[in-house]
């Protein structure tokens, strides 16, 4: 988990801020907080591809992914099958919301990023009790609201965009 002090953090969490709360009016310092920290985890390569192979090699396309978050499949646990589903959300989101022109390269043309998206937060937030009970409604909400986090990491975009 990044510091809540970490400048890069502070400076999302205060765009995410402008964009959820001032310009859409969604008022969810939750989910500006995960948010933030979402950022910060897949603004390296070792975070955007967090879910590794039994190589320990990261997984890029979307569908392998889904393979490694499924115990029917490739999942050790369902601790992995939730950890997995999360990092999808998140991967789905960060992509759909911030950069979707580039949302071609890392997913199959079959898959829906917001319906999996939805699919998959839904499913970590199933996840409702210890360990996980502090992170499930955070995660239910990201899946009921998929669409608007994406249309506030949009607008975040062109806020950063603005500054450059």
């Amino acid at each position: 988990m990044p510091s809540e002090t970490s400048p890069l953090r502070e400076y999302f969490f205060r765009t995410l801020h402008w964009s959820l709360t001032e310009q859409m009016l969604l008022n969810d310092e939750e989910a500006e907080s995960y948010l933030a920290d979402m950022l910060v985890r897949l603004m390296s390569t070792e975070g955007l591809y967090g879910v590794r192979d039994e190589q320990g090699r990261p997984v890029h396309s979307v569908p392998e992914m889904l393979a490694y978050g499924d115990v029917r499949l490739k999942a050790d646990s369902f601790a992995q099958e939730r950890e997995v589903h999360r990092h999808v959300g998140d991967f789905l989101l960060f992509w759909s919301g911030l950069f979707p022109e580039g949302l071609k390269r890392v997913r199959a043309p079959l898959i829906d990023p917001v319906d999996q998206g939805r699919a998959s937060y839904a499913i970590a937030g199933s996840f409702d009790h210890d360990p996980y009970a502090h992170e499930a409604p955070i995660l239910r909400r990201l899946s009921e609201r998929f669409e608007e986090f994406q249309e506030g990491l949009r607008l975040a975009r062109r806020q950063i965009g603005a500054i450059g």
